[in-house]
């Protein structure tokens, strides 16, 4: 893997934060509410075909997975469990005949928001040889 040298630029990295940081309020919020079996995160919990005894702990799998990638040494990491963790919402989705837009979005913007603030990330994806 080589290291980009390039400076981000303000924009850039002012849009990664905000992408991230407005994914990593969402996730926390959503895993919290699966945590303490909120009302409304069990009702579409179980609408989805989840068992009511499986939601605390797929909220606590999504805690984890947010707060790696909410920590700049562990981003990578906390991306590719987010990443697991939004395939497998857009498998359960497709099986329900649900629309997957949702997951779907939210795991693409998981990797732009970290690839505008994060230039070794940025150097995987570089066309350069």
């Amino acid at each position: 893997m080589e290291n980009s040298s390039q400076p981000i630029s303000g924009k850039a990295l002012w849009t990664g934060r905000i992408i991230c940081g407005l994914l990593i309020l969402f996730l926390l919020l959503d895993s919290i509410m699966k945590i303490i079996m909120h009302p409304e995160a069990v009702k579409g919990s179980l609408n989805l075909g989840w068992p009511e005894q499986a939601i605390q702990p797929i909220g606590i799998v999504l805690l984890i997975s947010t707060i790696l990638y909410a920590i700049p040494r562990t981003a990578i990491i906390g991306a590719i469990l987010l990443t697991g963790y939004l395939g497998g919402a857009i498998s359960i989705m497709v099986r329900v005949s649900e629309p997957y837009y949702f997951p779907l979005i939210f795991g693409i913007l998981t990797w732009v928001g970290l690839g505008l603030i994060n230039t070794k990330l940025r150097g995987v994806f570089s066309s350069k040889s």
